[in-house]
Order: structure tokens, then sequence, then C-alpha cells
């Protein structure tokens, strides 16, 4: 199977060990240098319809994933991490 990287925005990351649905990816890092994906980020989801931002994203490491399916991806989410995106607005007038 072959898959385009705007195509992994249409899988869900379940985990194989507990069966967690952690959502869609929203984002990939990629090493410039050598030209490979290091992780896939599923976006946090929103907190009170987005009005008090999002919760952390999850972030599991290329070598988390186990499986590709044509739908769904399966990962070992003992391998995830969690990031908070840095705050954007400006604390100060």
């Amino acid at each position: 199977m072959i898959c385009n990287i705007s195509d992994l925005q249409y899988k869900e990351v379940i985990d194989i060990a507990d069966g967690t649905r952690y959502g869609y990816i929203g984002d990939v890092e990629i090493d410039a240098q050598n030209g490979t994906i290091e992780s896939v980020i599923i976006s946090g989801k929103p907190r009170w319809f987005g009005l008090l931002g999002r919760e952390p994203d999850t972030v599991f490491p290329w070598s988390s994933i186990t499986r590709f399916g044509e739908d769904l991806i399966l990962v070992d989410g003992r391998q995830r991490r969690q990031e908070a995106k840095p705050d954007t607005k400006s604390r100060h007038p």
C-alpha cells in the first residue's frame, strides 16, 4: 500500500494494547536532513468549545507504529508523549 502524507490525516490512531482511540493525525515531524518521518502528532481536543484552548497534543514516535490499515493506524501507546502548544497570546499589553 502506498500512502501520501496528506492521506495520513484520514487515518484514525488506535492503541493496540487497550483499544484507546486517540483521534486523527494532525501533523507529522520530519527530519529534513535524512528525509524521514520522526513522529506523528494527534492534535489535542478543544476545551469548552475551544474557548479555553486545547488539550496537549499527543505525539507518537514513528517506531511506535505497528501497522497501517486502509483507514487506521495501530500504535504502541506506551511510547507516546504529551506536548502542550506554546501560548501564542501575549500576556503583556
